[in-house]
C-alpha cells in the first residue's frame, strides 16, 4: 500500500483529525476503512478508550493512506475483537438516534 499512498493527495485536515483522535483517545487506536460508493470512503476510528470518532475522504486509496500516515493507528476490520474494544455510552446513543430519541 505504500506505494498508493506516495500517489494520493492526503487531506492535511482528514490527517490531522485522526492523530488528534489518537493523542485524544490513546494509543493504539484501530482504524476500519469503508467503502461509501459515491461518497468516497470513511476511516473509522476506535480509541484504546472505545471512544469512536471518523473521517471522510473522496476514495478507498486516500483512506487507506489516510490511515497509513498516522503513528499508532492499527488497520482492523469488523471483527469481534474491535466491536468489543467499542464502548457506546447514553450520549452517543440519543445523538445516533437523532429526532427518534425525542419520543
Amino acid at each position: 500500500m505504500a506505494d498508493q499512498s506516495s500517489s494520493v493527495a492526503l487531506p492535511k485536515r482528514a490527517v490531522r483529525a485522526a492523530r488528534e483522535f489518537v493523542a485524544a483517545h490513546g494509543k493504539p487506536s484501530r482504524a476500519v476503512v469503508e467503502h461509501l460508493g459515491r461518497a468516497g470512503a470513511r476511516v473509522v476510528l476506535i480509541g484504546a478508550d472505545g471512544a469512536l470518532g471518523d473521517v471522510v475522504v473522496p476514495d478507498m486509496a486516500t483512506a487507506e493512506a489516510a490511515r497509513e500516515a498516522v503513528a499508532d493507528l492499527e488497520p482492523a476490520d469488523w471483527d469481534r475483537e474491535t466491536t468489543d474494544a467499542v464502548t457506546i455510552g447514553a450520549a452517543h446513543r440519543r445523538r445516533m438516534a437523532g429526532p427518534r430519541a425525542k419520543r
